[in-house]
């Protein structure tokens, strides 16, 4: 089973807007060289008409649909319809994560935050082994050894990581995303989102550089894994396989600062968000990363302690 779970794609929009551009005090090297424990259940495969999970949080006047998404997805396949569409069609407000903005804009602010500013170069800032190790990688996927030199660590580690899904059929504007804005579009309804641009970028700009260098080499390390661990992730997703995918998502998120920063902390101001939208009148379709909505940090189980209770859609 692969080690590495590109998990950043089932947690931030951004880190698809980065494809429009020219992690605890634990070791990330050993965050997800620890396997998924064996099951006897066989192996999961990929349904010919997806059926991703559905919540529902309902009071006397306000509907919150809760929808999981990948946010990168190979194109064709088949999710949006039964109780997804029957859900979206029923809402007048779309909540996204973020709204991508025109790669202009997303330029500018990746030039403010992304760029690094010290006047070392990438390579310069890693071990001896590490840079090898990076270096033998670049080679690999055809890259200028200096490619990344101005950018800041935790950039070149997810610009790395999109590499090998795009080279395996995933597109940029497949995401499950990218369709329920267009059909909100299409039927001209509200679209919030619910972080910027800046915000997204800041949860990793923030990290402590050596943080961000651990996560360059968990990178770098299970680079050759990131199309299997992917596909595998779309695989629980479309199959509704909710613990499977908690459990996935552990295994490439076990770097405490990454997890907190990723997952735990944005999902605690999400169910601030979900408990003071519940005090207003309507029917909102609220779609954040699958990532979000699994596992013991989700978003359903934070609401929970709140009171707020997410009943799943069997369908």
């Amino acid at each position: 089973m692969p080690r590495n779970w590109p998990f950043v794609a089932l947690l931030l929009p951004l880190y698809l807007s980065l494809t429009a551009c020219p992690a605890s005090e634990a070791e990330t090297a050993s965050a997800g060289s620890t396997a998924v424990p064996a099951t006897e259940k066989p192996a999961a495969v990929m349904p010919d008409d997806a059926d991703p999970a559905l919540w529902v949080i309902k009071d006397e006047d306000t509907t919150i649909y809760l929808f999981g998404t990948v946010h990168i997805l190979q194109p064709g396949m088949s999710w949006f319809d039964e109780a997804v569409k029957d859900s979206f069609d029923a809402s007048d407000e779309l909540v996204v994560e973020m709204i991508k903005p025109d790669p202009a804009v997303m330029m500018n602010v990746i030039n403010d935050l992304a760029i690094d500013t010290t006047g070392i170069a990438l390579r310069d800032k890693l071990k001896p082994e590490d840079r090898t190790k990076y270096e033998a990688v670049m080679a690999e996927l055809g890259l200028p050894l200096a490619a990344f030199d101005p950018l800041e660590p935790w950039y070149a580690s997810v610009s790395l990581s999109l590499i090998p899904l795009m080279r395996n059929g995933y597109a940029s504007d497949q995401g499950a995303d990218d369709a329920l804005m267009a059909q909100a579009a299409a039927r001209g309804i509200k679209i919030v989102g619910l972080e910027t641009p800046e915000q997204q970028l800041g949860f990793f700009d923030n990290l402590p550089e050596a943080v961000q260098i651990r996560f360059l080499n968990f990178t770098v390390d299970t680079i050759d894994d990131a199309a299997e661990g992917m596909e595998q992730m779309v695989i629980e997703w479309a199959n509704a396989n909710v613990d499977a995918l908690g459990e996935l998502m552990n295994a490439g998120l076990e770097d405490k600062i990454l997890y907190d920063t990723l997952l735990v902390n944005r999902n605690r101001s999400w169910a601030e968000w979900v408990e003071h939208r519940m005090t207003e009148p309507g029917t909102i379709f609220l779609a954040v990363g699958a990532g979000h909505l699994a596992g013991e940090g989700s978003l359903q189980s934070i609401l929970a302690k709140k009171g707020i209770v997410a009943e799943r859609i069997e369908y």
